[in-house]
């Protein structure tokens, strides 16, 4: 009877009457690796970073460029005004402008309207702000949704164009003038005030207060409907609905936009300017003067430090509120 091959190694018939061959009749040889893998081990070694015929640019060499354009077009001009601030045209010591234009009494006078009128609109731009956009986000009504988008597109109107607005309605010959002078026969209205320091307030609050909106109308948006309901069924009144649900939640938009409204009516220029108030002289108003009116530069730079130095101070406290916030 014929004898079945034998299988002994793996792969390999041995046939009858032969023995197999050993493993070490033919030791084993490792062949060549394939190119690719050899050509890959050195990127491996390198973390890949290095490439034939290819020199790798260092990272911080890229910010380089930016950093050179900035110097030249922010941080030059800015270190040409502290210099000339420091150099009065008339000698003196480093510091004698400051000391000069501290203790005048107009730059005083100045400082405390610039204050005082940043604070009182950043005041009612809250106020009406937070109003406003309570009927917007709460209250239906036709056109809410086309509202909303206004305010936006309201946030690119140059300051100029509302102070031009209320002229045209307050001013000395507006419209609210004409409309008393046909009903009453005087010869002048009672509507003045655009000259004087409520004027500027008035216009820096209608003008500056979508900028406290915006903020709001983000932070509503993100309220759960389900606490209002809640609220309501329990039986709580609008009044203590907006003060002890909607108002928490507002206060770090509230604090973003109103640090932000600070900071712009500190620097504004454009409001005062247009509203003929001549006797309302802010911080960038007196630069004016003294710069272009009066041609004391060296007064002009120490006015100007002082102003970019309380804006850069609210602007960092503006940018913690943010971040807070998550502005």
């Amino acid at each position: 009877m014929a004898e079945a091959p034998r299988l002994d190694v793996p792969g390999a018939v041995t046939a009858p009457g032969t023995s197999a061959p050993s493993h070490t009749d033919a030791p084993f040889t490792p062949g060549p690796r394939p190119p690719a893998a050899a050509a890959a081990t050195p990127d491996r070694a390198s973390g890949g970073r290095a490439r034939a015929g290819v020199r790798v640019v260092p990272a911080w060499l890229w910010g380089v460029p930016p950093v050179v354009v900035l110097a030249l077009v922010f941080l030059y001009p800015l270190a040409l005004v502290v210099q000339q601030s420091l150099t009065p045209e008339n000698g003196g010591g480093a510091f004698d402008a400051y000391a000069s234009v501290f203790a005048s009494r107009g730059f005083r006078e100045a400082l405390g309207t610039t204050v005082w009128l940043a604070v009182g609109a950043t005041v009612g731009c809250l106020v009406l702000g937070f109003a406003l956009a309570l009927v917007i986000a709460f209250v239906p009504f036709p056109g809410a949704k086309g509202v909303a988008k206004f305010i936006d597109v309201f946030l690119s109107f140059p300051s100029f164009l509302i102070t031009l607005a209320l002229l045209f309605i307050y001013g000395t010959v507006g419209m609210a003038n004409g409309v008393w002078s046909d009903l009453t026969g005087a010869a002048d209205g009672p509507f003045h005030f655009l000259a004087t320091p409520w004027g500027v307030l008035l216009a820096e609050i209608t003008y500056f207060t979508p900028f406290v909106m915006r903020p709001l109308l983000a932070a509503f948006s993100q309220l759960d409907a389900a606490q209002l309901e809640v609220a309501s069924s329990l039986g709580a009144r609008p009044a203590r609905i907006v003060r002890r649900v909607i108002l928490p939640e507002a206060l770090p938009a509230l604090a973003a936009g109103g640090s932000l409204v600070l900071v712009m009516c500190l620097n504004e220029f454009g409001i005062v300017l247009f509203t003929g108030a001549k006797d309302v002289t802010t911080l960038p108003m007196l630069v004016y003067g003294k710069a272009i009116l009066e041609s004391d530069y060296s007064a002009a730079c120490v006015v100007a430090v002082v102003n970019i130095a309380i804006s850069v101070g609210l602007f960092g406290l503006y940018r913690v509120v943010s971040k807070r916030a998550g502005a």
